[in-house]
């Protein structure tokens, strides 16, 4: 079964709009476990317009499950990220000063960075994740870095699948299905939701994590959270 990983960055894009502490970060992401979820997914930026860099500290401290960090390899992540030591580090190119992230790396062009951060994170006994498109090019580049996963780019696939979804899911098939033969494990994540997660993994049976926050945070304000969680553990089953 393919795991979920909440990202809580929504939350504390909400709890600085005030200042304070409400919602407390650290509760929802232990909620968040224990209404089921499988990880907790933090995406720190420079900027700290959403989760800072204490957060990431604290929920260290609490959370059992699988804690996955995203985000871009410059000096100040990794720093952060040997200290924390959390399951999953996941290397994203969006540096700063963007939105979110709006694409995957070329793995070729950056394969002696990513090969060098990957190696380090790696003897550090943190697992690593390259965020990556449909490219074939860059599934090969991302398996000659010798990382341990890549995560999938889903935007395209969720931005054409009212439309088509069969058409829209075809390049993460074969994507996924090169990964695998690469003996590359299989993340996805950004803009599926409860309408197009279900068949995502039914095309790709062997995901073994999607990350999964804007709409999931957005969702819970309809159906609480608790139940939002459920909803999207039986997209998954």
């Amino acid at each position: 079964m393919t795991r979920l990983s909440v990202n809580v960055n929504k939350i504390a894009t909400l709890r600085n709009a005030r200042g304070g502490n409400n919602p407390n970060v650290v509760k929802v992401a232990r909620d968040c476990e224990a209404f089921g979820a499988q990880g907790i997914t933090v995406h720190p930026r420079p900027d700290e317009r959403h989760i800072t860099y204490q957060d990431v500290l604290d929920l260290k401290e609490v959370v059992t499950t699988e804690y996955n960090i995203e985000g871009y390899p410059d000096a100040r992540y990794l720093e952060l990220v040997t200290r924390v030591k959390p399951t999953q580090a996941t290397l994203v190119p969006d540096p700063p000063g963007v939105l979110t992230s709006n694409a995957g790396w070329d793995t070729v062009q950056n394969h002696d960075l990513l090969t060098e951060i990957i190696r380090k994170l790696q003897q550090q006994g943190i697992r690593t994740s390259i965020f990556v498109d449909t490219n074939p090019a860059n599934i090969d580049g991302a398996a000659a870095t010798g990382t341990d996963r890549i995560e999938l780019y889903t935007e395209p696939y969720a931005a054409h699948y009212p439309t088509n979804r069969e058409a829209a899911v075809k390049p993460f098939v074969a994507a996924a299905g090169r990964a695998k033969e690469l003996g590359l494990g299989i993340n996805a994540g950004h803009d599926l939701d409860l309408h197009n997660l279900h068949f995502l993994v039914t095309a790709i049976p062997y995901i073994d994590e999607v990350s999964i926050g804007h709409a999931l945070i957005s969702d819970a304000l309809y159906y609480g959270l608790e139940n939002t969680i459920q909803m999207y553990l039986q997209q998954l089953a």
